[in-house]
């Protein structure tokens, strides 16, 4: 009989097996079945509402070459080149300095710094344009610092620019922490000063990395409508564009083809990345030495000053928008008051929005994780399904190349099909959890699948000697195993459920609207002030859940990875 489980030849298989083949194929069967209802499907949607010619769909191809011909499609296209563009350039070399200040000098405070640096993931992408508008609005703080007010393209920049810089420092933290010592003391052996080190060792190793940042930067920001709808004025982008279409004019047909047009430099970056990956060879070999940089005074002091900096501005970005929540009046009456708290006496959502989008997170969080880590186990660690072992992976990194805004459109046009059996699923908080999965599985996946890889084949084998049924072996010895890992899982889905809007903009109801979704219609209102206080309670909120993920994880791990410490006399 074929095995399911790649274990020694001398194993013999107990009464259990056929109970670990259903668990191990059905639970495949179903975790497929999500992919395709989840995110297959939605982006067939698109496409086919985008290319049909039929009577209130997206008018086919004739439609299409319209579109695409159209001097304001053309206007649109070239306004979120150029921002996206400018973030990308603007983002990348500062996350580049500031990573490498992190990993390769010896600045103090270093963890003060990175957890300063990775505060604007815990708030929605609107946030740093509120900020910005109380800073250098008409009536701005620093409204004379400029020579014209922040609407516009600048005020577009700088708000992407605070909002994607954290998700560049991620990718650029992990590429450059990856240093074999012993490379660098063979240079410096050689006569080849820091400058030649770098040119000759870092950047090489590091430059993937600087082009992925460089893709993710510039697909964050061509998707993202939360900081143009908020201090853009009158520069419209596509992702504005394709939200005021389906939002405000009805028009799903010129939605969809605006959401492939935005489809294609998350496909083409991600491919690219893609081929890049493959040519470039591990950074580290097995018998690496860990990089311990030397002391240098001149250029840790430099790079102390630009993480200062870097640190200065968040900090005070982040900081207006809270300070101006408490403001009663601004500028008129600038003492404090939670009178923009009171979120029941405002339109938007209220706290209805806030209670919604904690029970979005939380079961996204919980079901997600529970999901996406036994299906990366399923994947890695069983046997027997290749073909549909491939056809999973492929699927769970289609997320990572869908923009939400894309994804959300797709949902649009897939569950609010009359027809569809699951219509009934439209504007409830099942399908926001659903979508909120799809949305961040990418990422989620990938950090399980790491940390499963890591373990040994031995572990089943042990299992099966003990004649342990699967599921048991999976609960008492991969998870807590790999509990660090769906720790930092559930820690990723719970903020990015906090905070997303992109995706569920469209597919939210008034009994199911959101934190980050009332942010926007308070904004849009004209109430700045609690569309402040809003984005302040989803980043107090991310940032609390935080830490006490983070605390709690401490007991946890001392219980559950007493395994890993060093015993007595060794």
């Amino acid at each position: 009989m074929e095995r399911t489980l790649a274990l020694p030849q001398s194993a013999r298989r107990r009464p259990g097996d056929l109970g670990d083949r259903l668990f191990i194929q059905g639970g495949k069967c179903l975790f497929l079945a999500f992919l395709a209802v989840a995110v297959v499907l939605p982006l067939a949607a698109i496409f086919w509402r985008g290319f049909s010619g039929e009577a209130g769909q997206g008018g086919g191809l004739v439609a299409a070459r319209e579109l695409l011909a159209s001097a304001n499609f053309h206007w649109l296209l070239g306004n979120s080149l150029k921002v996206s563009l400018s973030v990308a350039a603007l983002v990348v070399p500062v996350a580049y300095l500031f990573a490498y200040a992190l990993t390769r000098t010896l600045i103090p405070a270093k963890g003060l710094w990175r957890g300063i640096s990775l505060l604007p993931l815990l708030a929605p992408s609107m946030l740093p344009g509120i900020a910005l508008i109380y800073l250098f609005g008409n009536q701005g703080l620093l409204r004379g610092w400029l020579p014209d007010n922040i609407y516009g393209f600048w005020g577009i920049v700088l708000g992407e620019a605070i909002y994607t810089f954290p998700h560049a420092l991620m990718i650029l933290i992990s590429a450059l922490s990856l240093a074999d010592g012993r490379l660098f003391d063979a240079a410096s052996s050689m006569g080849a000063g820091p400058w030649k080190a770098f040119c000759s060792i870092t950047w090489p190793a590091t430059r993937q990395a600087v082009f992925a940042a460089f893709c993710l930067v510039f697909t964050l920001t061509i998707t993202d409508f939360g900081v143009p709808v908020v201090v853009g004025g009158d520069y419209q982008v596509l992702a504005l564009e394709a939200y005021k279409a389906v939002v405000g004019q009805q028009q799903f047909g010129r939605g969809a083809l605006i959401g492939m047009v935005l489809l294609l430099p998350a496909l083409l970056s991600f491919g690219v990345d893609a081929w890049l990956r493959r040519r470039q060879g591990d950074a580290m070999s097995g018998r690496a030495q860990v990089h311990q940089p030397k002391p240098s005074r001149l250029r840790d002091a430099g790079f102390l000053a630009l993480v200062l900096l870097v640190c200065a501005v968040l900090l005070g970005v982040l900081g207006m928008a809270v300070y101006s929540s408490l403001v009663k009046f601004w500028p008129y009456n600038l003492s404090l008051s939670l009178r923009h708290y009171a979120f029941e006496e405002t339109a938007g959502g209220g706290w209805l929005a806030y209670r919604n989008s904690l029970t979005l997170a939380t079961c996204t969080a919980l079901f997600g994780g529970a999901l996406i880590f036994t299906g990366a186990w399923l994947m890695e660690k069983t046997h027997g399904q290749r073909a549909l072992n491939q056809v999973l992976r492929l699927l769970s990194f289609v997320p990572m190349a869908v923009p939400g805004l894309v994804l959300g459109l797709g949902y649009v046009f897939f569950f609010n099909l009359p027809a569809n059996p699951l219509h009934g699923l439209y504007g409830s908080m099942t399908l926001l959890v659903v979508c909120s999965i799809a949305h961040f599985l990418t990422t989620a996946q990938m950090t399980a699948s790491t940390a499963l890889r890591q373990l040994d084949g031995e572990f089943e084998a042990a299992a099966l000697s003990l004649k342990m049924p699967l599921y048991r072996h999976y609960l008492k010895v991969t998870v807590p195993i790999c509990l660090p890992a769906l720790l930092d899982i559930v820690r990723y889905l719970f903020v990015s459920a906090m905070t997303t809007v992109s995706a569920a903009i469209f597919l939210y109801s008034p009994d199911s609207v959101l934190a980050a979704v009332a942010v926007l219609n308070m904004d849009d209102a004209g109430n700045v002030g609690g569309a402040a206080a809003m984005s302040t309670l989803i980043l107090l909120t991310s940032a609390a859940v935080s830490l006490l993920l983070a605390g709690a994880s401490r007991g946890l791990l001392r219980r559950s990875q007493a395994w890993r410490q060093t015993a007595p006399g060794h």
